[in-house]
């Protein structure tokens, strides 16, 4: 179960925190790292296992998840305008199935097989599916069953669920159409649920944000940027301070920013159009299925590159909100072209990305020219998953072929390449070769 029977609101996961042991300060972290042999330490999710504490450590599920990266790219922060040693890259490319997915696995696994369950099922735009059938095969626990809408996984993401060996069942539809039958299907059959709306998966992805504090001596930062889809990373962020602020191990939050693909947009139209806000928990909810009507009406569809976040009934909305109001937050959209470019500029800076993660460096740097975003201000912006997740995007991007750039992106609104690296053509001729390196070196 994981929602209320009575409401519908999804479930959370709390702790009372005065029966539990608690560390004094956060740096008391830092002496696993003696200990990597030993499986909960060396894991990324589970060394923090004092601030998710709904395990015992026979029920862990781990595979090495969480040896991330926090990178300081001038080469980003000159692109977005801020000053030299002030923008961080989170890069959650490096978890085992190539995305930020599998903090949150591993607690839901977790979770799973302290219940006993047999068989774990998802709907996907890719990176869950890869992050499930990753953790189904390696674990040998569950099985997996896929659920995906009709063209709407990239093959990076799609080759991993059918290679290690899922279920995987392509209805007519989109995420949305897939996420509602997901639901109808575990219910019925009593499979274990590991989208977002599962509250156990909220838990692992907490860890990110402990692993940023962690990389940045466990200084806070000024703002973190991450794009918005499911909204299950903004929620569990907010969640993360807030329960750091509340056990005193932290003596302030950092601001939130919430990045969304203009093509699914619905918590940027929401919040910053139409004023939906936590409001201590009274969430406007006619406004919110006013505007569900008139997407439907509309027959509008999510629509963007960035497929991770092709979303447009964000499942955790109720608990992102709650999310910005903790962490004094703000929403933006960014199109295509600006996912893209942001997304060109990232990987010359040496980290490659999908297209949705490069929504949060886009929505920094439009934050940045609006003032919001101090030029000093520390800002981490979070990288979900790797390059080679959606390779189509990024050929297609740096391509000279202007045929296959207009069938890949010019459906999604992308008219230039405005940082392509497009490959040199020279004849078999080792003059001319020659010639072409001196000439573009």
């Amino acid at each position: 179960m994981v929602a209320c029977p009575k409401c519908g609101s999804l479930l959370d996961v709390c702790y009372d925190w005065a029966r539990l042991p608690v560390p004094k300060s956060l740096d008391e972290f830092e002496a696993k790292w003696e200990r990597r042999s030993d499986p909960l330490c060396f894991s990324g999710i589970w060394r923090f296992h004092e601030l998710l504490p709904f395990a015992k450590p026979e029920h862990v599920v781990t595979i090495g998840e969480g040896q991330t990266l926090l990178h300081a790219s001038d080469g980003v922060a000159k692109y977005v305008g801020g000053r030299s040693g002030r923008v961080f890259l989170q890069y959650e490319g490096l978890n085992p199935s190539g995305s930020f997915k599998d903090n949150g696995m591993s607690a839901a696994f977790t979770h799973a097989r302290s219940i006993g369950a047999r068989r774990a099922a998802c709907a996907s735009t890719g990176n869950t599916s890869a992050s499930l059938a990753t953790y189904c095969s390696v674990s040998r626990l569950m099985k997996a069953v896929i659920f995906v809408g009709s063209g709407k996984i990239a093959f990076g993401k799609l080759s991993q669920a059918l290679e290690l060996g899922a279920l995987t069942v392509q209805i007519a539809g989109d995420f949305d159409d897939a996420m509602h039958r997901v639901g109808e299907v575990t219910k019925r059959l009593g499979i274990y649920l590991v989208n977002s709306v599962n509250p156990f998966r909220l838990e692992g992805q907490k860890t990110i944000m402990y692993r940023v504090l962690e990389a940045l001596r466990w200084e806070v930062p000024d703002w973190i940027v991450v794009p918005g889809g499911n909204l299950g990373n903004s929620s569990s962020f907010g969640k993360a301070f807030a329960e750091l602020k509340q056990l005193g191990l932290i003596d302030r939050v950092p601001r939130l920013a919430v990045i969304n693909a203009a093509g699914a947009n619905t918590l940027f139209q929401l919040y910053e159009k139409q004023g939906v806000r936590w409001n201590g928990g009274k969430i406007d909810w006619p406004t919110v299925e006013a505007y569900y009507r008139k997407l439907d009406a509309a027959g509008r569809r999510a629509s963007t590159i960035a497929s991770a976040i092709e979303i447009n009934r964000p499942v955790n909305l109720a608990k992102c909100l709650r999310a910005l109001d903790v962490c004094d937050g703000v929403v933006r959209e960014v199109s295509d072209q600006e996912i893209l470019d942001a997304k060109a500029q990232v990987g010359a800076s040496g980290m490659g990305c999908e297209p949705a993660s490069a929504a949060s460096v886009a929505g920094a740097r439009l934050l940045r020219r609006e003032g919001v975003i101090e030029p000093g201000d520390r800002v981490v912006c979070i990288l979900t998953g790797h390059q080679l997740k959606d390779p189509t995007a990024t050929v297609a991007y740096h391509t000279t072929d202007q045929a296959e750039f207009n069938r890949v992106l010019g459906s999604r609104g992308v008219r230039r390449a405005t940082h392509a690296n497009r490959a040199v053509a020279v004849a078999n001729d080792l003059d001319e070769i020659i010639k072409a390196i001196q000439l573009y070196s």
